[in-house]
């Protein structure tokens, strides 16, 4: 029998919005992917060129590209390539990312060994600074400020985050998630868009049973900020938004009381603050426009 035949298929999904470059780099760096049973959907979320033509004389190994007629954002637009891939496990990846040979191995491991585990990620590192860590797992976020930290960010690795383990959320980034998580508890929350879905997802996985694994043997190298630029007003915008929605979703009576205090009296004055010194003023529209959408429109 075919090695193929005997390993689970993998569906690797990416979005590609205007970086048709960056995703090409991505797909370079999986043609030195060791596993041999997978596929690759790069699903386009309406770039101003059409990127088939230039994936496509690529001849990158068992990519096929798809097309959205709108931006779906990042949130709806994998579960758009979820819906349409035909895998037992799906790898939800950034396109600015270069994958590693063993990464698909690595990652599947743990599920082989733990039935409670939904979702495995990798050891997350900086392409600009390949020894520095971005994500070695997350810390547990704090519901009354809704704010968590990657644990190991911007750390030298030295292998002092080398034992794989448990953790508290899985990074949007790069997670692997078998089939049956999905079936039983959904995919992406849509109406996040960008940012927080993958807490938010995290939360209802973990509330079902299911355990987050972080497998430091499996690396791979992000490219970071590089979809929607450091200082842009997408990215004002929806972190923003969306710190405020995954409370208001996910947060009891009281932690909503309290996080309702403390973004009210410190949050909202400094970050406004911050925008009028720094003579921002597209940013701060973007953070007030964040937070009136939270005054109207439901959590759901």
């Amino acid at each position: 029998m075919s090695t193929v035949h005997t390993k689970p298929k993998v569906s690797i999904i990416t979005l590609n919005w205007n970086g048709t470059d960056v995703t090409c780099s991505f797909l370079e760096s999986s043609r030195n992917l060791l596993y041999p049973n997978y596929e690759i959907l790069v699903c386009d979320m309406n770039s101003l060129i059409n990127p088939q033509s230039q994936i496509n004389a690529g001849h990158y190994p068992h990519t096929k590209v798809l097309v959205s007629s709108k931006n779906l954002g990042f949130a709806a637009g994998n579960n758009w390539g979820i819906k349409q891939a035909s895998g037992d496990y799906f790898f939800i990846v950034n396109n600015d990312t270069e994958l590693t040979p063993g990464i698909i191995d690595e990652l599947l491991e743990p599920f082989y060994e733990d039935a409670s585990i939904g979702v495995t990620c990798p050891k997350i590192k900086y392409f600009s600074h390949p020894d520095t860590i971005q994500y070695a797992g997350f810390e547990k976020m704090n519901m009354y400020t809704g704010r968590t930290h990657s644990i190991g960010d911007k750390q030298k690795d030295t292998g002092q985050y080398n034992t794989p383990g448990y953790t508290n959320g899985a990074h949007g980034c790069a997670m692997m998630v078998k089939k049956e998580v999905i079936e039983k508890t959904g995919m992406f929350p849509g109406t996040f868009f960008l940012y927080y879905e993958e807490w938010d997802w995290s939360m209802r996985i973990m509330n079902a049973g299911y355990k987050i694994y972080y497998q430091p043997q499996a690396v791979i190298y992000h490219k970071e900020s590089m979809s929607v630029g450091k200082d842009s007003t997408l990215k004002t915008y929806y972190l923003n938004r969306n710190r405020i929605l995954f409370m208001r979703r996910n947060g009891s009576f009281p932690q909503l009381l309290i996080f309702s205090l403390f973004y009210s009296i410190f949050s909202f004055p400094k970050i406004i603050f911050h925008f009028i010194i720094q003579r921002k003023p597209a940013l701060l529209k973007a953070y007030l426009k964040a937070v009136w959408w939270n005054l109207t429109h439901k959590s759901t």
